[in-house]
Protein backbone atom coordinates (compact mmCIF):
# COMPACT_ATOMS: atom_id res chain seq x y z
CA UNK A 1 0.00 0.00 0.00
CA UNK A 2 1.43 3.02 -1.18
CA UNK A 3 1.49 5.46 1.54
CA UNK A 4 -0.28 5.70 5.17
CA UNK A 5 -3.94 6.54 5.17
CA UNK A 6 -5.22 8.88 7.15
CA UNK A 7 -9.14 9.35 7.64
CA UNK A 8 -10.72 12.36 6.23
CA UNK A 9 -12.46 14.27 8.97
CA UNK A 10 -16.31 15.37 8.99
CA UNK A 11 -18.19 15.08 11.77
CA UNK A 12 -21.49 15.72 9.67
CA UNK A 13 -21.13 12.38 7.62
CA UNK A 14 -21.63 8.95 9.47
CA UNK A 15 -18.78 6.81 9.64
CA UNK A 16 -18.81 4.83 6.44
CA UNK A 17 -19.09 8.03 4.49
CA UNK A 18 -15.94 9.33 5.84
CA UNK A 19 -14.06 5.68 5.28
CA UNK A 20 -15.75 5.79 1.89
CA UNK A 21 -14.36 9.23 1.22
CA UNK A 22 -11.00 8.63 2.41
CA UNK A 23 -10.68 5.45 0.56
CA UNK A 24 -12.26 6.53 -2.86
CA UNK A 25 -9.93 9.71 -2.60
CA UNK A 26 -6.78 7.09 -1.95
CA UNK A 27 -8.28 5.41 -5.05
CA UNK A 28 -8.36 8.10 -7.49
CA UNK A 29 -5.09 9.71 -6.16
CA UNK A 30 -3.26 6.39 -6.81
CA UNK A 31 -2.31 5.98 -3.33
CA UNK A 32 -4.25 2.55 -3.55
CA UNK A 33 -3.48 1.00 -6.71
CA UNK A 34 -5.63 -0.87 -9.48
CA UNK A 35 -5.43 -4.64 -8.40
CA UNK A 36 -3.98 -4.17 -4.78
CA UNK A 37 -6.09 -6.01 -2.19
CA UNK A 38 -8.51 -4.50 0.30
CA UNK A 39 -8.19 -5.98 3.44
CA UNK A 40 -10.66 -5.04 5.73
CA UNK A 41 -8.53 -5.39 9.01
CA UNK A 42 -5.64 -4.00 7.98
CA UNK A 43 -7.90 -0.62 6.57
CA UNK A 44 -9.90 -0.69 9.77
CA UNK A 45 -6.66 -1.11 11.61
CA UNK A 46 -4.82 2.08 10.18
CA UNK A 47 -7.60 4.00 9.89
CA UNK A 48 -8.05 3.77 13.26
CA UNK A 49 -11.91 2.55 12.72
CA UNK A 50 -13.70 -0.85 13.35
CA UNK A 51 -14.35 -3.41 10.62
CA UNK A 52 -18.17 -2.44 9.95
CA UNK A 53 -17.78 1.12 8.09
CA UNK A 54 -14.56 -0.23 6.31
CA UNK A 55 -16.75 -3.29 5.11
CA UNK A 56 -19.81 -0.69 4.29
CA UNK A 57 -17.66 1.69 2.61
CA UNK A 58 -15.92 -1.16 0.18
CA UNK A 59 -19.25 -1.90 -1.04
CA UNK A 60 -20.10 1.69 -1.44
CA UNK A 61 -16.74 1.52 -3.68
CA UNK A 62 -17.71 -1.32 -5.48
CA UNK A 63 -21.12 0.56 -6.92
CA UNK A 64 -19.09 3.47 -8.70
CA UNK A 65 -16.65 0.64 -10.39
CA UNK A 66 -13.83 1.68 -8.02
CA UNK A 67 -13.62 -1.88 -6.08
CA UNK A 68 -14.82 -5.65 -7.32
CA UNK A 69 -14.99 -8.57 -5.43
CA UNK A 70 -13.69 -11.62 -6.23
CA UNK A 71 -14.74 -15.07 -4.81
CA UNK A 72 -12.21 -16.50 -2.38
CA UNK A 73 -10.18 -13.86 -2.85
CA UNK A 74 -11.67 -10.19 -1.03
CA UNK A 75 -12.34 -6.83 -2.51
CA UNK A 76 -9.58 -5.40 -4.92
CA UNK A 77 -9.46 -1.60 -6.30
CA UNK A 78 -10.66 -2.16 -9.81
CA UNK A 79 -8.69 -1.42 -12.94
CA UNK A 80 -9.83 0.60 -15.29
CA UNK A 81 -10.90 -0.83 -18.79
CA UNK A 82 -11.30 0.95 -22.22
CA UNK A 83 -15.05 -1.41 -22.22
CA UNK A 84 -15.80 -0.04 -18.98
CA UNK A 85 -14.82 3.67 -20.29
CA UNK A 86 -17.01 3.00 -23.49
CA UNK A 87 -20.04 1.36 -22.12
CA UNK A 88 -20.20 4.03 -19.16
CA UNK A 89 -20.18 7.13 -21.44
CA UNK A 90 -22.25 5.78 -24.58
CA UNK A 91 -24.70 5.90 -21.97
CA UNK A 92 -23.76 9.59 -21.10
CA UNK A 93 -23.58 10.78 -25.02
CA UNK A 94 -27.29 9.42 -25.45
CA UNK A 95 -28.68 10.87 -22.15
CA UNK A 96 -26.51 14.82 -23.18
CA UNK A 97 -28.32 14.61 -25.86
CA UNK A 98 -31.59 14.00 -24.29
CA UNK A 99 -30.84 16.48 -21.63
CA UNK A 100 -30.10 18.85 -24.18
CA UNK A 101 -32.86 18.73 -26.44
CA UNK A 102 -35.22 18.99 -23.12
CA UNK A 103 -33.17 21.25 -21.54
CA UNK A 104 -33.74 23.65 -24.82
CA UNK A 105 -37.44 23.96 -25.28
CA UNK A 106 -37.61 24.14 -20.92
CA UNK A 107 -35.42 26.25 -19.12
CA UNK A 108 -36.36 29.28 -17.57
CA UNK A 109 -34.34 32.54 -16.55
CA UNK A 110 -33.99 31.20 -13.19
CA UNK A 111 -32.11 28.01 -14.74
CA UNK A 112 -30.23 30.28 -17.02
CA UNK A 113 -28.99 32.29 -13.95
CA UNK A 114 -27.90 29.13 -12.20
CA UNK A 115 -26.02 27.51 -15.03
CA UNK A 116 -24.29 31.07 -15.15
CA UNK A 117 -23.67 30.90 -11.64
CA UNK A 118 -22.04 26.89 -11.78
CA UNK A 119 -19.81 28.25 -14.79
CA UNK A 120 -18.58 31.46 -12.57
CA UNK A 121 -18.02 28.87 -9.53
CA UNK A 122 -16.05 26.50 -11.74
CA UNK A 123 -14.16 29.37 -13.39
CA UNK A 124 -12.87 30.17 -10.00
CA UNK A 125 -12.56 26.86 -8.42
CA UNK A 126 -10.14 25.25 -11.21
CA UNK A 127 -7.76 28.22 -10.36
CA UNK A 128 -6.85 26.58 -7.03
CA UNK A 129 -5.91 23.05 -8.74
CA UNK A 130 -7.56 20.95 -6.61
CA UNK A 131 -8.67 18.01 -8.81
CA UNK A 132 -12.05 16.66 -6.21
CA UNK A 133 -13.07 20.00 -5.87
CA UNK A 134 -12.76 20.60 -9.78
CA UNK A 135 -14.71 17.28 -10.51
CA UNK A 136 -17.15 18.46 -8.06
CA UNK A 137 -17.96 21.77 -10.01
CA UNK A 138 -17.82 20.53 -13.71
CA UNK A 139 -20.50 18.04 -12.04
CA UNK A 140 -22.55 20.27 -10.76
CA UNK A 141 -22.33 22.24 -13.92
CA UNK A 142 -23.93 19.42 -15.76
CA UNK A 143 -26.94 18.76 -13.03
CA UNK A 144 -27.84 22.39 -13.85
CA UNK A 145 -28.98 21.06 -17.32
CA UNK A 146 -30.37 17.78 -16.47
CA UNK A 147 -32.08 19.71 -13.94
CA UNK A 148 -33.33 21.96 -16.22
CA UNK A 149 -34.86 19.08 -18.45
CA UNK A 150 -37.58 19.10 -16.61
CA UNK A 151 -37.44 15.05 -16.62
CA UNK A 152 -37.62 13.85 -13.00
CA UNK A 153 -36.68 10.11 -14.95
CA UNK A 154 -34.27 11.22 -16.57
CA UNK A 155 -32.22 13.32 -14.06
CA UNK A 156 -32.59 10.06 -11.77
CA UNK A 157 -30.76 7.97 -14.10
CA UNK A 158 -28.15 10.28 -14.37
CA UNK A 159 -27.55 10.23 -10.81
CA UNK A 160 -27.52 6.48 -10.91
CA UNK A 161 -24.95 6.94 -13.81
CA UNK A 162 -22.69 9.37 -12.32
CA UNK A 163 -21.09 7.18 -9.74
CA UNK A 164 -19.96 5.21 -12.38
CA UNK A 165 -18.56 8.07 -14.14
CA UNK A 166 -16.80 9.86 -11.34
CA UNK A 167 -13.17 7.74 -11.65
CA UNK A 168 -13.24 8.61 -15.49
CA UNK A 169 -14.14 12.43 -14.86
CA UNK A 170 -11.42 12.44 -12.10
CA UNK A 171 -8.82 10.60 -14.39
CA UNK A 172 -9.38 13.31 -17.27
CA UNK A 173 -9.03 16.45 -15.01
CA UNK A 174 -6.64 14.68 -13.11
CA UNK A 175 -4.31 15.03 -16.84
CA UNK A 176 -5.36 18.53 -17.38
CA UNK A 177 -2.23 21.27 -17.32
CA UNK A 178 -4.63 24.12 -18.64
CA UNK A 179 -8.22 24.33 -17.99
CA UNK A 180 -9.21 26.84 -20.67
CA UNK A 181 -10.27 25.01 -23.45
CA UNK A 182 -12.38 22.67 -20.57
CA UNK A 183 -13.71 26.79 -19.26
CA UNK A 184 -14.32 27.24 -23.37
CA UNK A 185 -16.57 24.21 -24.08
CA UNK A 186 -18.67 25.28 -21.19
CA UNK A 187 -19.35 28.66 -22.54
CA UNK A 188 -20.22 27.41 -25.77
CA UNK A 189 -22.91 25.09 -24.02
CA UNK A 190 -24.09 27.51 -22.11
CA UNK A 191 -24.44 30.10 -25.51
CA UNK A 192 -26.18 27.21 -27.12
CA UNK A 193 -28.48 26.83 -24.98
CA UNK A 194 -29.41 30.75 -24.32
CA UNK A 195 -29.79 30.23 -28.22
CA UNK A 196 -31.98 27.04 -27.91
CA UNK A 197 -30.21 25.62 -30.56
CA UNK A 198 -30.84 22.09 -30.21
CA UNK A 199 -28.35 20.53 -32.72
CA UNK A 200 -25.70 23.50 -31.18
CA UNK A 201 -26.25 22.31 -27.16
CA UNK A 202 -26.42 18.95 -28.96
CA UNK A 203 -23.09 19.11 -30.70
CA UNK A 204 -21.22 20.85 -28.23
CA UNK A 205 -22.11 18.55 -25.67
CA UNK A 206 -20.84 15.25 -27.43
CA UNK A 207 -17.41 17.41 -28.85
CA UNK A 208 -17.29 17.86 -24.85
CA UNK A 209 -17.66 14.10 -23.94
CA UNK A 210 -15.35 13.23 -26.46
CA UNK A 211 -12.38 14.88 -25.35
CA UNK A 212 -12.71 13.66 -22.08
CA UNK A 213 -13.13 10.12 -23.77
CA UNK A 214 -9.83 10.37 -25.96
CA UNK A 215 -7.66 11.56 -22.66
CA UNK A 216 -8.77 8.55 -20.67
CA UNK A 217 -8.31 6.01 -23.39
CA UNK A 218 -4.91 7.04 -24.12
CA UNK A 219 -4.81 6.97 -19.73
CA UNK A 220 -5.58 3.57 -20.09
CA UNK A 221 -3.78 2.36 -22.65
CA UNK A 222 -0.63 4.41 -21.24
CA UNK A 223 -1.20 2.24 -17.59
CA UNK A 224 -1.56 -1.47 -19.36
CA UNK A 225 1.81 -0.76 -21.20
CA UNK A 226 3.46 -0.14 -17.83
CA UNK A 227 1.79 -3.08 -16.41
CA UNK A 228 3.29 -5.07 -19.46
Amino acid sequence: MAGQLKLNSDTFLPLRDVVFHTLRDAILRGDLQPGERLMEIHLAQELGVSRTPVREAIRMLEKEGLAVTIPRRGAHVARMTEKDLEDVLEIRDVLDELAARDACERMTDEDFAALNDALKRFRTIVKGRDVRAIAEADEQFHDVIYESSKNPKLVNIVRNLKEQMYRFRYEYLKKIDDFTQLITEHEAIVEALRNRDEAAVSEKMHEHLKGQVDAVRSAIRAADTEAE
